[in-house]
């Protein structure tokens, strides 16, 4: 559960940019996002080998 102390003299803007800036951090929407649904291991697996084809072709050989 994510917590916001918020002063009294301190905006309702102000406190809404800490908690959305704590949101972020946490990773509470990515997380969300990932289990919305199911990727068998095997699909995981496969995009994780062709993201790293992919930076390798891109950023490899940089000399």
């Amino acid at each position: 559960m994510i917590i916001i102390d918020v002063k009294d003299s301190e905006s309702i803007d102000r406190a809404l940019k800490k908690y959305k800036r704590k949101v972020d951090r946490a990773g509470v929407i990515k997380e969300l996002r990932k289990r919305k649904h199911f990727v068998k291991p095997s699909v995981k697996r496969r995009a994780e080998v062709l993201k790293a084809i992919y930076k390798q072709e891109k950023y490899g050989d940089q000399d």
